[in-house]
């Protein structure tokens, strides 16, 4: 009996020392990309940067239901996309102008949500 638990015990640690490696379809810029909008304050309708800032340019973000079957466009992923496009503006912060939803068909949505804003670089983020 002890043959056969000294045996199990040896066979289950060893599984243990093995060399696993994990491999992933992610790599860093990916990751870096996906999380860049979080890096953009937003900014809207009353809340305005405090001090200096510097204007990077207009930026939009489209949120778009491609089917029936499909997510529907939603002002949040509209933003998002508006401040990702701002990161790509080398911009820390976006000031939202306006956002509508559209649930009219048309150019290939069922419904679209848009928003427009300016990308700006404030001295400090907030």
């Amino acid at each position: 009996m002890k043959m056969i638990l000294s045996s199990a015990l040896v066979l289950l640690l060893s599984a243990c020392a093995s060399d696993y490696s994990f491999n992933s379809n992610l790599n860093g810029e990916a990751i870096d990309d996906y999380f860049k909008a979080s890096d953009v304050t937003l900014y809207e309708g009353d809340t305005l940067p405090k001090g200096h800032y510097e204007l990077k340019g207009l930026v939009q973000g489209e949120s778009c239901q491609a089917d029936v079957n499909a997510v529907p466009a939603s002002l949040a992923d509209a933003r998002t996309e508006a401040r990702r496009t701002a990161a790509d503006k080398g911009a820390n912060g976006i000031i939202i102008k306006q956002c509508v939803m559209l649930d009219e068909a048309a150019q290939g949505c069922i419904s679209r949500a848009l928003c427009v804003g300016q990308a700006i670089k404030t001295a400090t983020p907030e």
